[in-house]
């Protein structure tokens, strides 16, 4: 069996029992990330590095001295994590020669985990969108490709880390989830995402979108992977101020425990116009099917889920807005040729952002002229109450179950002009990031034309844990085990 058609899990098996080297698993990785170069999906290859990482890796399994369950698995991390001396770009031509002087938490965790990195991937710029159409490295192309032979996005922002798992490039890969950009691309790619309850990863050396919404996560193709490498990621970091102090879990425990009388609850709110007819049997047709392990589904009400995107659209940009103002070419990334201070400040941010980070940028400046302070102020109270619905949810059940996305991958030449449609792709995701709530997108079947389709299951505040256990039930049941065309043309299976 090709080692590319193993799980994490299997890999650390292999490689604890010496059948396999990490060096030996790390070229074949290297080798597949090369075929995968027409997707787009790296910024920057680090492959002479992650050679080196692996015969250290090698060299401590033979003295008996691992350090961790997943010392020698190889990682591809989304170009938004801060990695000291190697390229950090944000997909932006602002931060296209930019080398970090420091290490994020998140990364460096996972390196004293032992991992392999593999390189730096593609998302959208800024991780500003939600099909990785904006970066300025050019799109991400998804591993799925239907007889039309034309090319569809594989998600965003984290498209590129989506793409790499569901390419066989890498095994796992890093995300960062703001409005739904590890959910969505997993669901557009056939993958499990997780975004895990806002403060359980720090996002120190994370480069900022929206600071009360950010929050790291991890990109696979089963539950169990996903839950071995948020392991390692996870805890508290007195260099993030916003994190808060938890018991840390072992995201492993409950797995294999049974749904029985577990409450799965369905918000009537998410049976939206947007949600294509196909989904919404997927929807109803895994709700039965955890039914019948169990569970009891019981209808619920989040009432105030109309209002999450025009919430989250003045909540993020106008955090963007904030933490964008540090970019002005002379502390951080390209400085434009100009003819006095307040020119290089204009000159370098206008030839260094592409056209949607301007756009956020804008929309976030307008939210907090003084004349729309009362609007701000009105979107933080509604913040409050959508969490809220979920608190007052949480006391009925244990889980909540939705569709990810509206609808499966869309092709590049079939985005809508109206950026306002292209927000709608985070219509199910953004109340979690709002809230602050874990969340996990887990692939189900294929639409009628033959594209992954996810389901959302969200959880109450760090359950991390039961929403894993949960989540591996739901998988077992959808039983999906579908390949991407790229890996079927490629033969890397």
């Amino acid at each position: 069996m090709s080692l590319l058609n193993l799980s994490v899990k299997e890999l650390a098996d292999k490689l604890k029992s010496k059948e396999i080297s990490s060096v030996e698993l790390t070229t074949a990785y290297i080798e597949s990330s090369n075929k995968a170069d027409e997707l787009n999906i790296y910024i920057t290859k680090t492959f002479d590095l992650a050679m080196e990482q692996a015969k250290q890796s090698d060299t401590r399994r033979n003295k008996g001295e691992p350090l961790s369950d997943i010392d020698g698995i190889p990682l591809g991390i989304k170009d938004i994590f801060l990695t000291k001396g190697v390229k950090t770009t944000n997909a932006s031509a602002f931060l296209k020669d930019f080398i970090a002087p420091y290490e994020s938490t998140i990364t460096q965790n996972l390196l004293n985990a032992g991992m392999v990195s593999l390189g730096k991937l593609n998302l959208d710029e800024f991780a500003m969108g939600s099909a990785n159409l904006t970066s300025h490295f050019g799109p991400v192309i998804n591993p799925w490709k239907l007889e039309d032979g034309k090319n569809r996005v594989p998600g965003g922002s984290s498209g590129g880390s989506s793409a790499a798992v569901a390419a066989r490039a890498v095994p796992v890969a890093l995300g960062t989830d703001t409005g739904g950009s590890i959910r969505q691309p997993a669901s557009f790619c056939g993958l499990v995402g997780m975004k895990p309850t806002y403060g359980t990863c720090s996002r120190f050396g994370t480069i900022a979108f929206a600071s009360s919404l950010d929050q790291a996560g991890v990109l696979s193709r089963n539950v169990v992977d996903n839950a071995m490498v948020l392991n390692h990621m996870a805890g508290y970091d007195e260099k993030d101020s916003s994190m808060i102090k938890f018991n840390k879990q072992d995201f492993l425990s409950k797995i294999g425990q049974s749904i029985k009388g577990v409450k799965i609850g369905l918000p009537k709110e998410y049976f939206s116009d947007q949600l294509s007819a196909e989904i919404k049997d997927y929807w109803t047709k895994i709700a039965n099917a955890l039914k019948e392990e169990g569970a009891e589904i019981i209808d619920i009400s989040l009432p105030h889920t109309q209002y999450a995107l025009a919430v989250y659209y003045m909540v993020a940009p106008s955090e963007a807005y904030s933490n964008l103002a540090r970019f002005d070419g002379i502390r951080y990334g390209s400085r434009a040729e100009a003819k006095d201070l307040e020119d290089t400040y204009k000159q370098s941010r206008k030839q260094g952002w592409g056209e949607e980070v301007k756009r956020r940028i804008l929309i976030g400046n307008y939210n907090l002229l003084t004349e729309n302070f009362d609007k701000y102020v009105k979107a933080a109270k509604i913040r409050k109450l959508i969490a809220n619905d979920f608190i007052d949810a949480f006391k009925k059940v244990d889980v909540i179950l939705t569709p990810t996305t509206t609808s499966p991958a869309f092709a590049i030449d079939e985005q809508p002009s109206n950026p306002l449609e292209m927000y709608y792709n985070d219509l199910f995701t953004v109340t979690a990031n709002l809230a602050g709530l874990p969340a996990i997108s887990i692939p189900v079947g294929l639409s009628n034309n033959g594209l992954p389709i996810g389901m959302q299951l969200i959880g109450n505040y760090f359950k991390e844990s039961d929403l894993y256990a949960y989540s591996y039930i739901l998988e077992q049941k959808a039983q999906f085990s579908e390949l991407s065309s790229f890996v079927k043309k490629h033969n890397l299976n």
